[in-house]
């Protein structure tokens, strides 16, 4: 679930291990062909490990007896896509107009559940949304269907070949082994990244098997369908792991100008000349928040515990401030009122919709006219900027829709 613990290698970013949505190579599982060489002894050494473990004999045969790696995750490891993008066009693409919309409605279809979480766990409300939308589109079965791979093939190869950390990589293989083994899952169902992460906010196995738990109280543990054990599993997450504040916010935009330094509360940033950019007042002036400003002349926020409980969802102070602003957008605030320096407006659901059928008329691949911007649009943009000439950072902009609208 975070790409610091021990449990995802540092040598990965966590967008490497859960995203791929849009670039990943969907694998059948209908037959097998003749498995590389050496691998089917390797699988028959591995069984011991496994069953040390409490895998029974029967359920390794189940699952791996007649698997065939997925030798294409190596691949995967070194060729993830990479686009440039300033700070401000990274949160532009994930605090979408796409994505605030579809918060909404989520939350109108689950109030009761995040009532629920935020009574159990103090987590807001803002924040499981922003990383539901983040991670899975809220859960969208398109994403599940299309940019989904089973996970034994790839954990498979991992484990067996994977050319570093392949201690973890056996650990996470024995771990997805262990929740068939509980009855939680099939084969089947475990679809996920390259990487092996699963569902909702995207488990790796790790998680599913000792953080995840039952919080619809239908008997298994579960990232799929219903989003309870998903959403709550999260939320203790954030709790136990993160050292999320109940009921306390991550923080806000501020201006005004200090020499004030460290960890201090929100009265005692006050007294030294920071306030709140809405002109509005802290509503808990105790709170302790440390003062950042992300990029020079760009917007200043003081930033509080729970920003970092989100950070240790995925260590990236960009990945933390989209997922508490979405928050904030979905939950009715505006964007940041101060602007980041050179900076343009997200567009509008409408205009990405006019970009890709633009581009897609023009004989590039977007992967769809849904308004949502994922690899394969960022691709047709960038494959786009660097037909005309334009700087080709995969961004999709006013100015590219301008171009477009100009041929």
């Amino acid at each position: 679930m975070i790409e610091n613990d021990s449990r995802i290698p540092r040598a990965w970013t966590r967008r490497d291990l859960l995203l791929g949505a849009g670039t990943l190579a969907l694998v059948s599982t209908s037959a097998f062909a003749n498995a590389p060489p050496g691998f089917d002894a390797w699988r028959e050494s591995f069984r011991a490990k496994a069953l040390a473990k409490g895998v029974s004999n029967a359920t390794y045969t189940h699952v791996m007896g007649r698997i065939e790696p997925d030798m294409s995750v190596f691949a995967q490891m070194g060729n993830q896509p990479e686009f440039k993008e300033e700070l401000w066009q990274y949160i532009n693409r994930r605090v979408s107009d796409w994505r605030i919309r579809a918060g909404k409605e989520a939350l109108r279809q689950h109030g009761a559940l995040f009532t629920r979480i935020e009574r159990d766990f103090g987590v807001e409300r803002g924040t499981l949304l922003a990383l539901w939308g983040v991670e899975s589109a809220f859960g969208d079965p398109l994403v599940q269907k299309n940019h989904m791979r089973p996970v034994f093939p790839s954990l498979a190869a991992l484990a067996w070949r994977a050319p570093r950390r392949k201690a973890y990589w056996e650990t996470e293989l024995i771990n997805a082994l262990r929740i068939v083994e509980r009855g939680w899952s099939t084969p089947e169902e475990m679809r996920g990244s390259w990487a092996g992460a699963m569902g909702h906010t995207q488990w790796m196995p790790e998680v599913w098997l000792n953080v995840g738990f039952d919080y619809d109280g239908d008997g298994r543990v579960s990232p799929f369908g219903k989003p309870d054990d998903a959403l709550g599993s999260t939320a203790r997450y954030l709790v136990n792991r993160g050292k999320y504040h109940r009921n306390e916010h991550w923080g806000y935009e501020v201006v005004g100008s200090s020499r004030a330094k460290g960890n201090l509360s929100y009265a005692q940033w006050v007294a030294a000349g920071v306030r709140r950019a809405d002109g509005k007042q802290f509503p808990r002036p105790h709170d302790m928040a440390k003062l950042w400003t992300p990029v020079d002349g760009g917007p200043s926020f003081l930033i509080g515990p729970n920003f970092f409980a989100v950070r240790s969802y995925n260590p990236s102070m960009n990945y933390a401030l989209a997922i508490v602003h979405l928050g904030d957008r979905i939950l009715g605030e505006p964007a940041f009122r101060h602007p980041f320096p050179g900076s343009e407006r997200a567009l509008t659901l409408a205009e990405i919709q006019e970009v890709q059928t633009r581009l897609t008329r023009a004989g590039f691949n977007t992967g769809g006219t849904d308004g949502r911007v994922g690899n394969d649009t960022m691709k047709a943009v960038k494959d786009f900027q660097t037909k005309v000439g334009l700087p080709a950072d995969g961004y999709a902009g006013l100015t590219v829709l301008a171009r477009l609208r100009s041929m």
